[in-house]
């Protein structure tokens, strides 16, 4: 598919969560390539090894967390014209009658609970310029179509919610300029995927990064692996 994007973001701010390890830095390591103000998002500033960005205290499950750092971010930079929600935990693997209550609240509330609540705090920002962009890191064990069984309920039904958050973004706010897209980056060597998974974090970070620079008018409201839209 030809989509048109940025060759650079010079200008531009990005807030990538997760930002400290795995997909999420290579995503805030790559934009700031592009030369984007990549705000990279943590629980713990100090964790985040990533050059020439700007460590972000961000807890997700935290809204005082999540109402602090956009507001630094407006303070600071005036702007944001991309906001990658990658921060995700795996939650327990026991199917669902035999998962813990707590866990399977942990795991809603970091995957699906702290999206929703940031991107709602970030939408005055994003859609203040046309062309703002959400990019929801998601996953194919969150897709309908790919079958769900397999154990990780709560980490399934999660991935399916940021999928339903990427499309109800596109039908509210798509006449508006935004662009929402959900990305499955695959089985990736990271925490959570393993030392046995096939692809790399920066095979992973690829069609993130690339959804991150659409330029406005481009695709939205789809899921996409490896830069091709697949079903949801």
């Amino acid at each position: 598919m030809a989509v048109q994007t940025y060759d650079s973001l010079r200008g531009q701010t990005v807030l990538v969560t997760g930002a400290t390890r795995g997909i999420g830095a290579a995503v805030a390591e790559e934009l700031s390539g592009f030369g984007a103000i990549v705000y990279a998002g943590a629980r713990r500033p100090s964790d985040v090894s990533v050059a020439d960005v700007r460590p972000l205290r961000l807890d997700v499950t935290d809204d005082a967390s999540i109402d602090a750092a956009v507001g630094r971010i407006e303070t600071e930079a005036g702007r944001l014209d991309v906001l990658a929600n990658n921060a995700g935990v795996a939650g327990p693997d026991a199917p669902l009658h035999e998962a813990d209550v707590e866990a399977i609240d942990a795991t809603l509330g970091t995957n699906l609970r702290g999206p929703v609540v940031l991107t709602r705090r970030a939408l005055p920002l994003l859609l203040a310029r046309e062309g703002g962009r959400v990019v929801n890191v998601s996953s194919g064990m969150g897709a309908l179509g790919e079958g769900m069984g397999g154990g990780s309920p709560a980490y399934r039904i999660s991935k399916t919610g940021l999928n339903g958050l990427t499309a109800y973004l596109h039908g509210e706010y798509a006449a508006e300029g935004l662009l929402a897209n959900a990305v499955c980056p695959g089985w990736v060597r990271t925490d959570m995927g393993g030392a046995s998974a096939p692809r790399s974090p920066e095979e992973g970070a690829d069609t993130v990064a690339w959804l991150a620079r659409f330029r406005p008018g481009g695709p939205s409201g789809r899921f996409w692996r490896d830069r091709e839209r697949i079903p949801w």
